[in-house]
């Protein structure tokens, strides 16, 4: 474990500088190059979306249920990477007067993040302009990046790292292999992807710094609580956007908004939900032993008690965990 006096591992943090100018995208030149979507294209693989779990679906209204939810997705992304940008913003107030080299590195982190979210905003414009009328997501990032900021930095970073990890299984477990998607869609993620890539090993040194200085175990304590905290914040809105979701997708497709198929599109969304943004990051190897390494078998039993409930959101499909190296306890 890292102390406040242990030197920073500056060449990782120039690692991420050298890949960073190698890869950098800009999103009109190499992104979207002028297309738009074709929705006659898949945009959130099954293995995601668990559109494939809904066995009633016609062709045509599996692709419109991966497109909602690919919709949602991108909007998902742009949400919460206002609060790592403002996240990363704080911590490079530490480097300011120290190391140049880990101070650029975060510094070209935060400008790639509001990349980001300008990307997001120009894909739901395009969304908006050729799926049906209806879609709401009424999330403000302003209010969520509020409430997650008003966390400890510990359980702040140990989210982003969890989002950032979870972002790269995604693509490469199942937006990458998948046949038949949006090209464009695909693009997104792909770029998207290469640059996460660089700042998930930002997150890591960050949090690792930040655990180096809780010196009590009452500290820590306090830190795990706010990260369970997160966690509930993030499943109210997965609740609140799978019941939205799961509204206009019934509303689009001339399906009863009650009975017992409508329930089945409910449950489903809400569990691909829980499953993209909570569980599916907490089953990523890479993050169960960052984790593992930072807090005691006592402080990991209540992590694990607090997601118990959310447990059962899981591909029901065997190979969607085996590809993204998952494993549960």
């Amino acid at each position: 474990m890292q102390t406040p006096s242990t030197p920073l591992d500056i060449p990782r943090y120039a690692k991420t500088i050298e890949v960073s100018k190698r890869i950098r995208w800009d999103i009109d030149r190499d992104v979207i190059r002028g297309r738009s979507f074709d929705l006659a294209h898949t945009f959130l693989p099954d293995g995601l979306s668990l559109a494939d779990e809904l066995p009633f679906l016609s062709p045509a209204e599996h692709r419109f249920l991966s497109q909602v939810q690919g919709r949602t997705y991108a909007n998902m992304f742009g949400l919460v990477e206002r609060f790592i940008s403002a996240k990363m913003l704080e911590v490079s107030r530490e480097h300011w007067l120290g190391d140049q080299t880990a101070l650029e590195a975060i510094v070209r982190f935060t400008d790639e993040e509001l990349k980001h979210q300008a990307l997001f905003r120009r894909i739901e414009r395009l969304a908006g302009a050729d799926m049906p009328a209806g879609y709401r997501f009424d999330v403000s990032p302003n209010d969520v990046a509020g409430f997650v900021l008003g966390k400890s930095s510990w359980a702040v970073l140990a989210l982003i790292c969890h989002i950032e990890l979870f972002s790269q299984a995604h693509y490469r477990a199942s937006i990458d292999a998948a046949k038949d998607l949006s090209p464009l869609f695909k693009d997104v993620f792909l770029f998207h992807w290469k640059e996460e890539s660089q700042h998930a090993i930002i997150d890591e040194l960050e949090w690792a710094r930040e655990d180096a200085r809780l010196a009590s175990d009452a500290q820590r304590d306090a830190a795990v609580d706010d990260l369970i905290a997160l966690v509930s914040g993030v499943d109210g809105i997965l609740q609140g956007q799978a019941q939205a979701d799961a509204a206009y997708f019934l509303t689009v497709c001339g399906m009863a908004p009650d009975g017992e198929r409508a329930a089945q599109v409910n449950a489903t969304l809400l569990k691909a939900y829980r499953w993209q943004y909570i569980v599916s990051g907490t089953l990523e190897p890479r993050f169960q032993k960052l984790l593992g390494g930072l807090v005691s078998a006592a402080q990991m039993a209540r992590i694990q008690a607090a997601l118990a409930p959310l447990s059962y959101a899981v591909p029901a499909r065997a190979e969607a965990l085996q590809a993204m190296g998952a494993t549960v306890h």
